[in-house]
């Protein structure tokens, strides 16, 4: 926490995954300072020895709140979830909310790790493009045929969940991998009606402190 007693949140921009927790803490209407850790200049801002202090995976997101730091999305997120409830992320009914940590799961690691910037970087370069696109429409093929009968409005039912903080980011890594979304149609109108909430596009990408001033919209 800063001295103002702000919670910290260590940031890079283009990060998925640091986009899932920027998402809940707008939700939540949670004040943060942003430290941004460009994954790329310097090598690697999370190489630092300072950075690895505070984060021995060497990862973003990390958010430091009520005096302890705490490391991966998901867990920052159920985090937020117990002690600052509204509004719900998780669904009262066990069964929706296994599918709601099931879905989560599925994004945050069965998609998003096999295309991260580490793996892409031990792919090669040639490689990169195909390796990510492959990735992500297997993931998709499976998330697909999931959120036809999970889906209302949004990923579970009709309130916005944890699962649509992974959604969202992943749809948009998909876009950045040239990945042809036309066979997700449950998908793609799901990622539409949540861009246009409020959360989603103050968290966005192109809107944070750190966006290079040729990707800020």
């Amino acid at each position: 926490m800063t001295e103002s007693g702000k919670p910290i949140l260590y940031s890079y921009f283009r990060s998925s995954c640091s986009w899932r927790v920027r998402i809940a803490l707008a939700l939540k209407g949670i004040d943060y300072e942003t430290v941004p850790i460009n994954l790329i200049k310097d090598g690697g801002q999370q190489f630092s020895k300072d950075f690895q202090a505070l984060n021995p995976m060497k990862q973003v997101p990390t958010l430091k709140i009520d005096g302890i730091t705490i490391h991966q999305s998901l867990a920052i997120i159920e985090y937020l979830e117990e002690m600052r409830p509204t509004p719900r992320l998780l669904p009262q009914d066990p069964k929706k909310r296994a599918s709601v940590r099931m879905i989560s799961d599925l994004i945050a690691g069965g998609i998003q790790p096999l295309q991260n910037l580490s793996v892409l970087k031990q792919v090669g370069e040639e490689m990169q493009l195909t390796w990510a696109q492959n990735a992500i429409t297997c993931g998709f093929n499976a998330l697909e045929q999931i959120l036809q009968s999970t889906a209302g409005i949004y990923c579970v039912g009709d309130e916005v969940t944890m699962a649509d903080l992974c959604l969202v980011p992943q749809v948009a890594n998909a876009e950045r991998f040239k990945v042809d979304l036309t066979p997700y149609p449950t998908i793609s109108s799901i990622n539409k009606r949540l861009l246009v909430l409020e959360a989603f596009q103050v968290s966005h990408p192109c809107r944070q402190p750190d966006t290079p001033t040729e990707l800020r919209a």
